[in-house]
């Protein structure tokens, strides 16, 4: 038995157009399918074949989601470069506002650790910021951890200054 590749109804033998949808049937779809089961029934053996699944129905693989993307775009600066230059991530606002947040956020971060590796040299206010690196660094990484969790969620979430920032180049492009 042939199944119609456009619907996946049953062709009748001989048939040249599918009777469901009007579809011409092509030499390739007339042959009995490989994924035929045997089995018994009754004491009687009978054959089941199950049709194709019509094309277009089946999984593609488009890619990541919009979350998912939003959420990688803060794991390092790099998804989120590519996320700005890959096609189908770079037409998409809430992408491109989260990697443009993550990467505004990463530059902000590595100016704030060269200005305390700076002020680390002055001899009385040096003693003080070797105390709140620690507590600056968890206070970054728990902003990190809201973002990712916000980009996941779907939601865009923006950071003072940076967030606005983000937001218009995000619109811009």
């Amino acid at each position: 038995m042939a199944f119609c590749s456009a619907c996946g109804n049953s062709l009748p033998e001989g048939a040249q157009a599918c009777p469901k949808c009007g579809a011409g049937v092509s030499p390739a779809f007339t042959a009995q399918p490989a994924y035929q089961t045997v089995g018994q029934s009754g004491g009687q053996p009978f054959a089941q074949t199950t049709p194709p699944p019509p094309i277009g129905t089946a999984p593609v693989a488009s890619g990541l989601t919009d979350n998912i993307a939003g959420a990688l775009a803060y794991v390092t600066i790099i998804p989120a470069i590519v996320f700005l230059v890959v096609a189908p991530y770079n037409k998409n606002r809430f992408i491109r506002f989260h990697s443009f947040q993550s990467i505004f956020f990463s530059v902000a971060w590595i100016v704030l650790w060269k200005v305390l590796a700076i002020v680390v040299h002055i001899p009385i206010l040096g003693w003080g910021t070797i105390l709140l690196w620690p507590i600056i660094s968890l206070g970054g990484f728990i902003i990190w951890l809201i973002l990712v969790a916000k980009a996941y969620g779907g939601q865009m979430f923006k950071l003072p200054g940076i967030g606005d920032f983000a937001e218009k180049q995000a619109n811009a492009a």
